[in-house]
């Protein structure tokens, strides 16, 4: 495990990253793809803590590379698992996509589409939520972990404010360069996503897909999106 914070850690699954935070036991946030369990609970041996302190899952949405072994984790460990309201009524059917989908322009985009994300199929096993989030809830973690919900990648895609850490999931990438997720079900809620972030302080960031941003996180962010050319897309 990648130490981000004094309670936070990035677990990288080779081309997606999950993260556990550490305070009254563990909290998964993100459990990558099908079959991810054995990588992940040996990631947090390696980093000498107990898997089975796991006391819940939270879900920055229902894709599959995020949510793919969510109910396998929660079946082994019998733990809750909290997602936003919006993504956990697909969820529960096995839903994982949306059909509405924005490639992101680039070469580069419709590459890892092409050969990451469109042969990771559209379902998963079917997962109850048990705790379903809104904008603006506060989490007893960490003296409180804000929820912000940050719709266009997932009509349910939810970020973490977590002390001076932002989680934020698939609302933006940072692979090659601090830029847009190669996919959104909806471009422009998830440009106005982006730009509600800019407006929270934060010092540094961590993505489901490339390099964490460990310090001036907010500033360097509010750098890139504030006047980034929106026509490109």
């Amino acid at each position: 495990m990648k130490r981000i914070s004094s309670n936070i850690y990035q677990i990288s699954l080779g081309w997606v990253n999950v993260f556990v935070i550490e305070d009254h036991g563990l909290t998964l946030i993100d459990t990558g793809t099908k079959g991810s369990a054995e990588k992940i609970f040996s990631a947090i041996k390696n980093g000498g803590k107990n898997p089975y302190d796991i006391k819940r899952i939270i879900l920055t949405h229902a894709h599959p590379d995020h949510s793919g072994s969510a109910e396998q984790i929660k079946r082994m460990l019998r733990v809750p698992v909290m997602a936003h309201r919006e993504d956990a009524e697909i969820m529960r059917y096995g839903i994982a996509f949306r059909k509405e989908i924005c490639l992101t322009p680039g070469l580069k985009n419709w590459l890892i589409y092409e050969l990451a994300i469109k042969r990771s199929g559209i379902n998963i096993e079917p997962l109850r939520i048990d705790e379903q989030l809104n904008d603006r809830d506060l989490l007893p973690l960490l003296g409180g972990i804000r929820v912000i919900h940050t719709p266009g990648h997932s009509k349910g895609h939810i970020s973490l404010l977590a002390e001076e850490v932002l989680i934020a999931g698939d609302l933006l990438s940072n692979s090659t360069g601090l830029g847009l997720s190669v996919i959104y079900e909806n471009m422009a809620e998830g440009i106005s996503s982006i730009l509600k972030v800019t407006d929270l302080d934060f010092d540094k960031m961590v993505v489901g897909h490339g390099r964490p941003i460990l310090k001036d996180a907010g500033s360097i962010m509010r750098q890139a999106f504030v006047n980034y050319d929106y026509a490109l897309v």
